[in-house]
């Protein structure tokens, strides 16, 4: 792609190749980003990627090992993996195919050295965990604050290692902010102040990081070795047997044929895409390959579509059933079921699809654009009697997880579903193995009391009926890759777990999430004070010290949300922050579940601010226009996100499932206040809504916006009065030219 400019010819936007893609997503997703090696090589590899995706697989319906066998064996895997398939540094020359006496099928045999080191870490915790005589290794449960020799190596190295597969995923920067933590629990005694404490002996810091309960064997990695493992091959696996592309065709149907349809189409699909997809760059990248185009052959400058893509992209990390791996996590750091996460983020996503949907319809009048054409959209029939059956493994995910089960046995059926909706056809009699695998696997586990009755039927139903795929089916050699496709996904969010897992260690031993947290209170506090002498008159206070406060507090947090963000992927940021925010919140009397998702939401907000939005960039290579630009129009497009957050702490309503209880009154009239401020910011971004509208009109929306965010009648006919000028102006401005014209 040569062209420099965001003006090209319809003839010039062309349709990319999977190979220019694949390219796309490897430059701009890091975990993507692997090395050629040698065919003797990528065989073994892909024998590793499938019995490591078995394993979590079988393990999912059957039953897992205990948790320092489980995490180990999936720890074994990252390493193995990572190491093959990850250069040291990512030079344009450790990616080229090399032959050297020191490299075993291009890969290095210090690479190896660091493979079976990693492996042998990982294994040593199961192996030494009731002892090992011959050695004088006592139980693990008499080793606990007092390591043996055996324990401090295996622990120095595998803290040592962790932290490289996440260097070698996902860049420099998580690696470098977890060794600070490191430096900050070692030398305690030097820090001064409210973070001083006596520091921790080296020998108890191996210790509390190796084994498990905290450290690297710690809540994150059992999550990502559990539960988001899964969801992500899901994701996969159902994308290649067609159900992604039923989403983009029904989000075609759907919106193609109104003003600006394309783009209303990328925001629809990336929403419906978001369901099955947490990676923002995974999914800009699927759906961008047909909206982006779309979008520029309608008229939309390069940068505008590439913005589109990647603001509603990111939205998928926050956009349920599936969400990121973070939310996962924030289920057990908050001890509720996912699908109580998935409720209490159902109101704040949809507030960021109006927001990005609003632009995207009020550039559309802006700049004079059409639908598509009605010949050239789907057709609703044909694309259901096609793809029907893609549905139902989506279906059964989600009566099963709401049903109470794990969300890993939910996978589990949902995988199955797939495979046999893909590979499995009634008219191909030895293709029916898999249904009746699975059958046989629900029948057993009726029988043992696992399932009940109704559910039983429904997923033996769901199994038969499935069979009936009219599509082509899936061969195995085609599963087989998907699989693989699967696993390579999981490595860089593997890496960030474990690494991550230091951080929560560090937090737990020395406290330091509640003495930074009490910082930011008591700074936001000061500041309330003189703040609340400046706009008090009189006996008459604008705004109180503690309203002050917890706005402070939150601006606060927000914008460490997006500094940190800069480099660091989503899951560990939300890791390293709650820890934070939680305390500080909780301080202020706001819920927990409101304070998470807080910090979770300007995670990824922090994916689409410039400079660093891997997500647009993507999007922009994609669009072929100016990287910057386009980051530009996908932080704008994504004001709906930045300012639904604020709102849900200040009326915890909006989660529905908050502990402060729910209203439905509340909620209806809190929503539509939300609503009505998002829709006010959109119009003053695009700067028309009935005619082209003059900058301090503009502003008028956008403080009007910011004022309906807060939850109250007080502020809402305050932001109506501050938005009428705007709204007369542009009612007048359209009669005026409706008579001209």
């Amino acid at each position: 792609m040569t062209h420099s400019s965001d003006d090209l010819t319809a003839e010039e936007i062309a349709e990319l190749t999977p190979e220019q893609l694949a390219e796309i997503e490897r430059k701009y997703d890091e975990g993507v980003a692997t090395r050629p090696v040698g065919p003797n090589a990528s065989k073994v590899l892909r024998a590793v990627a499938l019995i490591f995706a078995m394993y979590h697989f079988i393990t999912a319906g059957f039953g897992l090992p205990a948790d320092h066998w489980h995490m180990g064996w999936h720890l074994s895997g990252l390493f193995i993996l990572i190491y093959a398939l990850f250069p040291i540094f990512k030079t344009e020359s450790l990616f080229a195919m090399k032959v050297s006496r020191v490299r075993l099928g291009n890969i290095p045999l210090y690479d190896l050295v660091f493979m079976a080191l990693g492996v042998a870490s990982s294994l040593y915790v199961g192996l030494a965990w009731r002892g090992i005589p011959v050695l004088g290794i006592e139980e693990q449960t008499f080793r606990m604050g007092n390591p043996n020799g055996y324990d401090v190596f295996f622990g120095v190295v595998i803290i040592l290692l962790v932290l490289d597969i996440a260097r070698r995923t996902l860049g420099w920067v998580l690696p470098l902010i977890i060794c600070l933590f490191i430096s900050y629990a070692l030398l305690g005694a030097h820090f001064s102040g409210l973070l001083q404490h006596p520091g921790v002996n080296f020998k108890n810091f191996v210790s509390s990081m190796y084994f498990p309960q905290e450290g690297i064997f710690g809540v994150t990695l059992w999550v990502v070795s559990t539960i988001v493992f899964h969801f992500v091959l899901f994701g996969v696996i159902a994308q290649r047997t067609g159900l992604g592309q039923l989403f983009i065709d029904n989000a075609t149907i759907l919106a193609g044929q109104y003003v600006g349809g394309p783009a209303k189409v990328s925001v629809v699909s990336s929403a419906f895409f978001g369901t099955i997809s947490g990676s923002s760059v995974a999914n800009t990248v699927s759906t961008g390959s047909l909206t982006i185009p779309n979008m520029k052959r309608l008229g939309y400058p390069g940068h505008f579509a590439g913005g589109v893509e990647a603001a509603a992209s990111a939205g998928g990390q926050i956009t349920p059933p599936i969400m990121g791996a973070a939310a996962f996590i924030m289920a057990e750091f908050l001890q509720l079921p996912y699908t109580t996460i998935v409720i209490a983020a159902i109101f704040p996503a949809m507030l960021h699809y109006v927001g990005v949907f609003t632009v995207v319809h009020l550039m559309a009048l802006k700049l004079g654009l059409k639908g598509m054409a009605k010949e050239s959209l789907p057709r609703f029939a044909a694309v259901w009697r096609e793809g029907w059956a893609n549905i139902i493994p989506l279906i059964g995910l989600l009566v099963v997880l709401f049903s109470g089960y794990t969300p890993y046995m939910s996978a589990f059926c949902a995988i199955s579903l797939t495979v046999i909706a893909g590979m499995a056809r009634l008219r191909t009699p030895s293709t029916l193995v898999y249904p009746v695998a699975f059958i046989a696997f629900v029948v057993w586990k009726w029988i043992g009391g696992g399932f009940d009755g109704p559910m039983a039927f429904g997923l033996i139903v769901g199994a038969m009926i499935a069979t009936l795929n009219p599509q082509d089916r899936i061969r195995v050699p085609e599963m087989a890759e998907a699989l693989e496709l699967g696993v390579k996904y999981a490595l860089a969010v593997g890496a960030a777990a474990a690494a991550v897992g230091i951080v929560v260690g560090v937090i737990n031993t020395t406290g330091v999430g509640f003495r930074m947290g009490y910082m930011v209170t008591q700074s936001a506090g000061a500041m309330a004070i003189s703040l609340n002498e400046m706009i008090t008159f009189g006996g008459w206070e604008m705004i109180s010290i503690p309203d002050l406060q917890l706005f402070l507090s939150l601006v606060f947090i927000a914008v460490s949300c997006i500094l940190m963000g800069a480099g660091i992927p989503t899951t560990a940021l939300y890791i390293m922050l709650v820890s934070i925010a939680q305390p500080a919140l909780a301080q202020l009397g706001v819920p927990p579940i409101a304070s998470h998702m807080f910090v979770l939401y300007y995670g990824v907000v922090s994916e689409i601010t410039p400079p660093v939005c891997t997500s647009a960039y993507a999007a922009a290579a994609i669009a072929n226009s100016n990287p910057f630009r386009t980051g530009v129009s996908a932080f704008t497009l994504g004001l709906g996100k930045i300012v639904a957050p604020m709102a849900f702490v200040y009326a915890p309503v909006l989660l529905i499932v908050s502990s402060t209880g729910f209203d439905m009154w509340e909620f209806i009239y809190t929503a539509t206040s939300c609503i009505l401020g998002v829709l006010a910011l959109s119009t003053a971004v695009v700067g028309y809504w009935k005619a082209p509208m003059g900058i301090l009109m503009r502003v008028l929306l956008a403080i009007a916006g910011v004022v309906f965010i807060a939850p109250s009648l007080q502020a809402d006919l305050i932001a109506a009065l501050i938005a009428s000028p705007a709204v007369i102006s542009q009612l007048m401005t359209r009669r005026a030219l409706v008579k001209a014209g």
